[in-house]
């Protein structure tokens, strides 16, 4: 006669192994965008590796096998070779002022800039924020010329700091960021500021500038990146060897000076990596504010 199963315990229940689940479907989609952004991350690095380790080299080997090499073959001789050819500590300082003054610039014009257009009416406002798209669609090669007979030779500045920020000074892409984000503001914060007597000024200052922190930090990193790098206009309005930047110090000294070195290739790879650490350096500090407030947090809609 069969007996019943007799009911067991849930200390019992509890002690018996779980099944192991199969990886979910989600799991497995999941692995292959991760599989595809780390080779693109890979593929995307793999210049500036090269780059180092090129300029530690002290035999170069500019083939694939260079990317791996042999560590007795690691030197900082051409870091000493590239200072002593073009004063790295003296273009660093030019491409700083060069750089700065395009920042200063570029938040002053700014903001001043983007909150008329996105606060203040005026008649045309329309008119120049399309003059404004027009402009980021027109190629700097263009205005190349007329500019530097505008500046260096009705002007007289040539030679000159102010005379390599002046053509970056009003950044369009910078006004537009900050009239997006300023649009995108409650428009009661600013009419009950007026009622209480406060004037633009003031309410761009103690207003609207504390609380487009996110849009300035962008602009920063989206504007640094230009004359930080820029060889072409720098290089047509300076000619004295001491106000020259990093960039164009660079380029003078492959074109002239490198024929001469022990092992140009690494003095030009060893100037290249000080030329992008400061960059790398900004965004590296800067990325998860850039992440959390990107382009899009300034358009509306």
């Amino acid at each position: 006669m069969a007996t019943a199963t007799q009911p067991q315990p849930p200390e019992v229940l509890e002690q018996r192994p779980k099944p192991i689940a199969p990886p979910s479907r989600r799991s497995r989609r999941r692995l292959g965008p991760l599989l595809g952004l780390t080779a693109g991350a890979v593929v995307f690095l793999f210049p500036f590796y090269y780059m180092v380790i090129g300029a530690l080299q002290r035999e170069p080997n500019s083939d694939l096998s260079g990317a791996f090499p042999n560590p007795a073959n690691l030197t900082l001789r051409n870091f000493t070779d590239i200072n002593a050819a073009i004063n790295l500590a003296r273009t660093l300082v030019n491409s700083g002022i060069f750089t700065g003054g395009v920042l200063l610039a570029t938040l002053v014009l700014g903001l001043l800039a983007g909150y008329a257009l996105a606060r203040l009416e005026f008649r045309g406002r329309g008119m120049v924020f399309n003059a404004l798209l027009l402009i980021l669609i027109v190629p700097f090669q263009l205005l190349m010329i007329p500019l530097y007979v505008m500046i260096v030779r009705n002007y007289g500045l040539g030679d000159n700091y102010l005379g390599m920020i002046l053509p970056f000074a009003v950044n369009a892409t910078a006004v537009f960021i900050f009239r997006q984000f300023f649009l995108q503001l409650p428009r009661e914060l600013f009419e009950s500021a007026r009622l209480d007597g406060a004037s633009e000024l003031q309410i761009l200052t103690r207003i609207a500038i504390p609380l487009a922190k996110p849009a300035i930090l962008t602009a920063v990193i989206l504007t640094f990146i230009g004359p930080w790098n820029e060889f072409l206009w720098p290089f047509l309005v300076t000619k004295q060897l001491a106000l020259q930047p990093l960039a164009v110090a660079l380029a003078n000294f492959i074109s002239t000076v490198a024929a001469r070195q022990a092992n140009p290739f690494g003095a030009i790879l060893a100037g290249a990596v000080v030329l992008a650490v400061p960059a790398v350096v900004l965004f590296l500090a800067f990325q998860r504010h850039f992440v959390a407030s990107n382009l899009g947090s300034g358009v509306k809609g």
